[in-house]
């Protein structure tokens, strides 16, 4: 097993080394710009978070590492969190949050749990869950459609910005990549939301998410090959 642990603060990372050096091998970064080429070259297990290691939009960044490596599992370690923004950092694909004082032989069973497929979670989050499932329950049929229609509904550029999108990809990255301005990107994310029902990218993003390895390769000649062959 391979453990990341990626925080600022050398206190930090030395109570993580000592938690999991006898489950895990670790690499230890302590700046954000090395940690994406650390994710590719060690496609880790686990990744342990510092909360304040990524910057204010972790969400998103939380996002573009599960859309690059699909079966990590990243736990968060951080100060006391809100409960919404606890549970916005679970939809974005963490597997566990716990505070910075959590002692060693704490940290091991989370990983342990989360090993078993578990969720380390508040129990104060359970209202979060049963909401989230009665909202899936009621909006499945709408979602399902909406998931169907996606190719024959976007055009070719709308594609294949909701899959750089899907990527974690930033408007400014995407209209880098395609050579089109910013303001054209931002129009086409507004017929995209249009199109799809949905009101913000993250939506977007998690739909991309969720959906890519299920959506059989677009027909239409004029549409983009299947999200997993897109290229970064």
């Amino acid at each position: 097993m391979i453990t990341i642990l990626a925080s600022s603060k050398t206190v930090l990372l030395t109570k993580w080394e000592e938690s999991v050096f006898s489950l895990s091998k670790t690499y230890a970064i302590n700046s954000p710009k090395h940690l994406k080429d650390r994710l590719i070259k060690s496609k880790p297990d686990f990744l342990l978070l510092d909360y304040e290691f990524l910057g204010r939009d972790l969400q998103k960044e939380i996002l573009s590492i599960t859309c690059l490596l699909h079966n990590i599992n990243i736990v968060i370690f951080g100060p006391n969190i809100d409960d919404s923004e606890e549970w916005a950092l679970f939809k974005s694909g963490i597997r566990g949050c716990c505070h910075y004082d959590m002692k060693p032989d704490q940290i091991i069973n989370v990983i342990r749990a989360i090993q078993k497929g578990e969720l380390w979670i508040r129990r104060s989050l359970t209202s979060y869950m049963l909401q989230e499932l009665v909202e899936v329950t009621l909006e499945k049929d709408r979602i399902e459609t909406a998931i169907h229609d996606l190719l024959k509904n976007l055009t070719k550029r709308e594609y294949e910005i909701a899959v750089l999108v899907g990527r974690g990809e930033s408007n400014k990255r995407i209209a880098n990549r395609l050579d089109i301005t910013e303001r054209t990107v931002k129009a086409h994310l507004t017929e995209i939301f249009r199109k799809l029902q949905i009101t913000d990218r993250i939506k977007l993003a998690l739909m991309m998410k969720d959906t890519a390895f299920s959506l059989n390769p677009p027909r239409n000649s004029h549409m983009l090959h299947d999200l997993c062959t897109a290229k970064y």
